[in-house]
Order: C-alpha cells, then structure tokens, then sequence
C-alpha cells in the first residue's frame, strides 16, 4: 500500500489519540485524524506548527520520515528511524563490508541508468539524445572518465533551452533550480526512507563521500530517478506557462505527488514509493552477494 504524503504551511497542533495523527488547524478552528500507520512522509513547512514528541515516536516507529522546511519554506532537515529493518546490524555488516570492486560496479549500473533515463525524457521532448544514449554504454567500472558529468552538462543544456531560459542547474541558481531542489528533496526523503526500510546505514554510499553529509546513500540511489522529477516539473512548467519565482502551496502540492507517480522496474508499474523499495531491496542484496543487479526504473 502507498503510504500518505502530508502537507502542513499553516499553524497547526500535531498530537496523537488511539494510534490516530489528530490535526488540529488553528486558523481553522478544524480538528482531522489520520491513522498514523498509513502515514509515509510528513512535510512541516510553517514556522507555527507544534508537534508532540508522542508523534514524533509513532511517526519514527512506523517508519515514517519528517521533512522540516526552513524559514524560506524550502526542505532544511530529515528525521528518519535508525533501524527500521529487523536484521539491521546484519545488513550494515554487509554494506560496511563491500568490496571496493563490488561498489565501483555499483556505481557503474547507477550512472549508466541515470544517463539511459536522461536520454530518454529528452527522446520524449523531442529533444537531441543519442549522445547521451551513446555515453550510457560507455560507462566504466566506477565512472572514471566522469562520464556522468559529462551527460550532465548535455542534457541540462537541452532541458534549460526546452524551458526557455538561460539559468544553469545549480542547487542556489535562479527558477526553476527551486522547483528541482523542492522536488529532489521529497525524492530524497523517499528514497532514505526505504534504504532505512532495507536495513541499510545512510551515510556510507557506495560513491558520495562527504563528511557533512549523512545521507550519501540516498544520494547514491536516487540518481537514476531524478529524470521522473525533471519530467514532472517540465510538464508542470509547460501547463503553468511559465517558471515560477516563488513556490506557492499549490505548486508545492504538484510536488508533493512524486511518492504516486508511475515508474516501471523489469515491466511492472508501480508507484515511485513502491518501486524505490524493490531498488534498496536489490542494493542490500548485492551486498549480501545474492545479486549482482540493481533493480533500477526505465523512464519510458
């Protein structure tokens, strides 16, 4: 079942009554109730919200991750469980134990599916995209050409001329940078969240090595899925008919959809949420050495 994404930018008071989420909004004066056991992400955005550390256990015991926003309403932190996954230690054993051949491979499958699905939404843009097909089979063990950046650098070319503007992708670049960073931080969310499902420790990828940064792995697997991003915010883009400057609640909403939409892995369909937990799934199993495959998405 495809767990609840819930969206809070107005004062409200979070606290819990018989494994019940109670809501009560402020401005309002409404009261609302959710089963707390449905409940997969939780985005706190409005600086007046006040929740009760019984939630915030529940939340963490149902393995549901909180996404606190800053004072700009942009994602600023992640709260997840620590071990979800009941043979937790015996999988971070794995993980922590991986060859550095095994994570070179890893990595290898992870780029070549990014770029094959980069090359895809172009396709579908009609939009040049054989480079980039071409560099998908190029890929060496560990990416050591840096072909990744390489395809980067083509494809968001196309994508920033598709979009009519002249910006460049960068985390702190003008519209629609906003919209990328909203939308790869709830992917982020998602993905971190089934990796702790797994039984895996966030802040050792198998590529991302930063000390600051806890949650490597999750940047590690989300590659591949970022282009099911790019594409939800260019067709939203295009049906807007503009970029927006500033985020609104219901351009946020538009976003807050990437849990439920489709991906399709070995061709079966399946929601975002779902399917990213048959990838973490299959990375744990090369771990173990029972797999030698990652189940990525093909964005067709």
């Amino acid at each position: 079942m495809i767990k609840k994404t819930l969206f809070f930018s107005k004062p409200a008071h979070l606290h819990q009554q018989y494994k019940q989420l109670i809501i009560e909004l402020k401005q309002e004066g409404t009261r609302h109730q959710v089963p707390i056991e449905d409940i997969g992400i939780v985005v706190l955005e409005n600086q007046q919200i006040t929740i009760t550390q019984s939630v915030i256990a529940s939340l963490l015991e149902n393995n549901a991750c909180v996404l606190w926003c800053d004072e700009k309403h942009m994602p600023s932190g992640l709260l997840l469980s620590m071990a979800h996954n009941h043979t937790y230690t015996e999988k971070v054993r794995f993980q922590l134990e991986a060859s550095e051949p095994l994570k070179k491979n890893l990595w290898k499958q992870t780029v070549t599916a990014k770029i094959r699905n980069q090359a895809s939404l172009l396709r579908q843009l009609g939009l040049e995209y054989k480079p980039l097909q071409r560099w998908s089979t190029e890929v060496s063990s560990g990416d050591k050409e840096n072909i990744e950046a390489k395809a980067a650098s083509f494809y968001w070319e196309k994508i920033f001329t598709y979009l009519n503007t002249r910006t460049t992708r960068h985390r702190h670049g003008p519209p629609p940078n906003n919209l990328l960073n909203y939308g790869y931080a709830i992917l982020r969310a998602v993905i971190a969240r089934n990796l702790v499902a797994s039984g895996c420790l966030l802040m050792v990828g198998i590529y991302h090595r930063n000390k600051y940064n806890p949650y490597c792995l999750a940047d590690d697997i989300m590659e591949p899925y970022r282009p099911f991003i790019d594409r939800l915010i260019i067709d939203f883009v295009s049906r807007l008919g503009q970029i927006p400057e500033t985020l609104t609640p219901a351009h946020k909403k538009e976003l807050l959809s990437i849990p439920a939409i489709d991906v399709i892995i070995d061709s079966q369909k399946s929601p975002l949420m779902v399917g990213s937990q048959r990838t973490t799934s299959s990375l744990v199993a090369c771990f173990k050495g029972e797999s030698k495959k990652i189940l990525y998405p093909n964005l067709e």
